[in-house]
C-alpha cells in the first residue's frame, strides 16, 4: 500500500504546520518540475508546470544537491519564487523545500509554506525526515507517465 501525498500532506501539518503544500516531480529532460499534489488547487492546479524560472541556485541546491532550501521570510521567498506575490496573498512568508531522493535520484520535492516566521532549522530537520515518505507516490507516477 503506497503512502497517499495528501497522507505525507497530513503528516507535515500535525508534525511542523502547513498553510501551503505542493508536491512538485522532477522531470529531468524537460528540466521541469510538475505539480502532482496541491493543498490548493485553485490557486495551484495539478499538473501545473514550471519550467524551472526559479532561482538556478535553488535548482543547484535542491535538485542536484539534494539538499532543503529555507527560507524563513518574505524577503527569501521573494529572491526565488516568481510567483512570491500570491504566495504573499495566501499568508505565506516562510517556505522549505525538501527534495524527495530515491536510490540517489532527485524524484521531486516537497513544498511547505507558513506564514513568516514559522519555521526553523528543526522544522527543515523535521521536513526533511518526512521527505522519504513522498518516494513510494512519486515512483508510481513516474511509472503512469512514463
Amino acid at each position: 500500500m503506497t503512502v497517499s501525498l495528501s497522507t505525507v500532506e497530513d503528516k507535515t501539518r500535525a508534525t511542523i504546520g502547513v498553510r501551503l503544500f505542493t508536491v512538485l516531480a522532477w522531470v529531468p529532460e524537460r528540466r521541469a518540475l510538475r505539480r502532482v499534489h496541491s493543498s490548493h488547487p485553485h490557486a495551484y492546479p495539478v499538473g501545473g508546470e514550471k519550467t524551472v524560472e526559479v532561482a538556478a541556485g535553488w535548482l543547484e541546491r535542491c535538485i542536484t544537491g539534494q539538499e532543503p532550501y529555507f527560507g524563513p521570510d518574505r524577503a527569501a521567498v521573494r529572491e526565488i519564487f516568481a510567483d512570491h506575490e500570491l504566495i504573499d496573498r495566501l499568508g505565506c512568508g516562510a517556505v522549505i523545500n525538501v527534495p524527495v531522493v530515491d536510490d540517489g535520484r532527485t524524484l521531486g520535492v516537497l513544498n511547505i509554506l507558513d506564514a513568516e516566521g514559522s519555521y526553523d532549522d528543526d522544522s527543515v530537520a523535521a521536513a526533511r525526515s518526512l521527505a522519504p515518505l513522498a518516494v513510494p507516490a512519486l515512483l508510481e507516477l513516474l511509472e503512469e507517465t512514463r
